[in-house]
């Protein structure tokens, strides 16, 4: 990797580098915008909720939802047939997408379920692994800026796929105490009967611990603001979670065949998630690097969420000039990008080259929207450098494996010797009895 001493200077929301080592700090302040003291100031708020969840149940969830939400929902649960209602009420061309959506979806993550393992041993013996479904799974669907009704599918998709028995979701109500209906049909079609108009750090508690009114589940799924990561983070051991995705993110790596107008817009289409989006292009093209800035304030004129995309770009947005592809590939493995957008003249060659990344897109017309919406894989993938060790939301995320061994005599005797000797050489006298005893 070579390095250049210059850097550009553009009067816009987008810094640009060229020297790689302040561009490799740059990229790891991204990948840590969640971390700080606004950190650790929620974390005791969502300790209290937690606690006074637990302790106070369904009469906690009210006050809580009243004091952050500004209703009061009582009921706590949507009555089933408001969800049927809300299908039908749903006009044809979006009930035309969200089916489009959920069979593509349905198709790709049935294709996932892993198969049981069974093996036979030398002497007889019989080794495998089973899988099985939990019983309870809980969705948590944000609602806040936007309405999600990709990510109820996104969601509800896999563990119907797995197989589990209950499911149960919960998303936040407007003020006026309603549910966006939109997200009430994705729900319908995906088939989850049982919704609760709860949201935030209380939502995660109910799922976790039960209330008299929310069953306690097994394994929780879905993203959610600052609150609803650490609260998921908090309650991990009492169930299983998904992830602990953070704020969205893109990085575009594009050469000379990228227009401009696509770079732009696909940046933008991650600033408008939220202020603390990151959106990034590495590029090879100068005049590329010299181009977009002009372009993304052309495309923000009249944008319906201009401000939250200025904030966002102005605080995580960044443009790096790079010598060559390679460079390039190095710093995005480096950040571990949730969305890697390849907008090259050869993009598998490079795809075939990453190591880390949530999803990649490979080529012009795959832009990201697409993997949000109903390309098939799953939208909930990891964020802020955690694609190195981790990847997206799939139905094993509702399964559990079980170890099955059974041996015979025969398998016993031809290994019972060895057993013993390794019982012996931890001090563990009864580990080698019990195969002695069987033995004589």
């Amino acid at each position: 990797m070579t390095t250049t001493s210059s850097q550009a200077t553009t009067p816009s929301l987008l810094r640009c580098l060229h020297d790689v080592t302040t561009a490799e700090q740059a990229l790891d302040r991204l990948a840590k915008r969640t971390t700080g003291e606004a950190q650790q100031q929620a974390a005791g708020t969502v300790e209290q909720i937690l606690s006074q969840v637990k302790d106070q149940g369904d009469r906690a969830l009210i006050e809580l939802t009243e004091r952050f939400d500004r209703f009061r929902p009582e009921p706590l649960q949507v009555a089933p047939e408001q969800l049927a209602q809300a299908w039908e009420q749903t006009g044809a061309d979006l009930r035309d997408a969200l089916e489009l959506a959920h069979r593509r979806i349905q198709d790709f993550h049935q294709r996932q379920k892993p198969q049981d393992l069974e093996i036979e041993g030398v002497h007889g013996e019989r080794l495998g692994r089973r899988w099985r479904p939990v019983q309870r799974a809980g969705l948590y669907v944000p609602g806040g800026r936007a309405a999600y009704p990709s990510t109820v599918l996104m969601n509800a998709i896999p563990a119907r796929a797995a197989g589990v028995e209950r499911v149960v979701m919960v998303t936040p109500a407007g003020p006026d105490g309603q549910v966006n209906p939109t997200v009430l049909a994705a729900a319908h079609l995906a088939g989850v009967h049982e919704v609760y108009r709860i949201g935030g750090a209380q939502a995660i508690a109910a799922l976790a611990f039960g209330t008299e009114t929310v069953p306690n589940v097994d394994v929780i799924s879905g993203p959610g603001n600052l609150y609803v990561t650490l609260a998921k983070k908090a309650v991990v051991g009492q169930v299983g979670i998904d992830s602990l995705a953070g704020p969205s993110e893109v990085l575009v790596i594009a050469d000379h065949t990228a227009p401009v107008e696509q770079v732009a817009a696909d940046l933008l289409a991650q600033a408008e998630h939220d202020p603390l989006a990151a959106a990034i292009l590495l590029t090879t093209e100068q005049s590329l690097a010299d181009a977009l800035p002009a372009e993304v304030e052309r495309q923000l004129q009249n944008h319906p969420r201009a401000s939250i995309c200025r904030q966002s770009l102005g605080d995580w947005g960044l443009i790096v000039v790079c010598d060559s592809l390679e460079t390039c590939a190095q710093l995005s493995d480096r950040f571990a990008p949730e969305h890697l957008e390849l907008l090259v003249e050869r993009p598998q060659p490079l795809a075939d080259r990453i190591i880390n990344a949530g999803a990649i897109f490979i080529g012009p017309w795959s832009p990201e929207a697409v993997g949000d919406y109903l390309a098939g894989p799953n939208h909930t993938l990891p964020t802020c450098g955690t694609a190195r060790f981790s990847g997206a939301l799939c139905v094993e995320t509702f399964m559990r494996h079980t170890s099955m061994i059974a041996f015979n005599r025969a398998a016993l005797e031809a290994t019972g010797g060895a057993v013993e000797q390794l019982a012996q050489s931890e001090g563990l006298h009864s580990h080698a009895h019990s195969v002695r005893v069987r033995l004589g």
